[in-house]
């Protein structure tokens, strides 16, 4: 009896294993396909910085870090695609629009500082980082999109956009 329980489950084991081992190519290939292939194979450095708070000084130490990364990359001579993704408060920093009667007015701080963030905020875009707004967010304040900066480009939904470039191997980054 004990013989024939051994060998049992050594048929089972050897089943099990069996079963496993066959298994394993659909494991693989359900692997590869989840992996988007350019993500891999891509050497573009890819990044998007997520803007949704109303603080200017904030806003100028992160444009401090998209220089520094896009320094790194121009020295190192890397494919760069940077991008800045502004939705709920951060739509402050892409209009001259005072937002007056919404919850993102501007304030004593951002009066002060709104010049030098926009001339920045070209700069950059100048130097290719792509400003994208968030259409909802524009829609909720009421805002006409000509009252945008020039060259800030619209996208129906901020966090979907966020997320659609993070599925596109983008690194997400917010300032702190």
């Amino acid at each position: 009896m004990k013989q024939f329980v051994s060998s049992n489950l050594s048929g089972v084991a050897m089943a099990l294993v069996i079963g496993l081992v066959a298994m394993l190519p659909a494991c693989v290939t359900q692997k590869a396909v989840t992996v988007p292939e350019k993500a891999v194979t891509e050497t573009v450095k890819r990044a998007v910085w997520h803007v949704d708070y109303h603080d200017p000084i904030r806003l100028g130490r992160m444009l401090t870090s998209v220089y520094n990364m896009l320094t790194t990359y121009e020295e190192e001579l890397a494919d760069h695609d940077i991008r800045i993704v502004f939705l709920g408060a951060g739509i402050r920093f892409v209009t001259s629009d005072p937002l007056t009667k919404t919850p993102f007015a501007e304030d004593k701080l951002l009066k002060k500082e709104r010049k030098v963030l926009t001339e920045r905020l070209q700069s950059a875009m100048s130097q290719g980082i792509k400003l994208e707004l968030c259409r909802i967010t524009l829609d909720a304040v009421g805002l006409d999109e000509d009252e945008v900066l020039k060259g800030v480009g619209m996208v129906q939904s901020g966090v979907v956009r966020i997320v659609e470039l993070q599925h596109k191997g983008y690194g997400y980054l917010k300032a702190d």
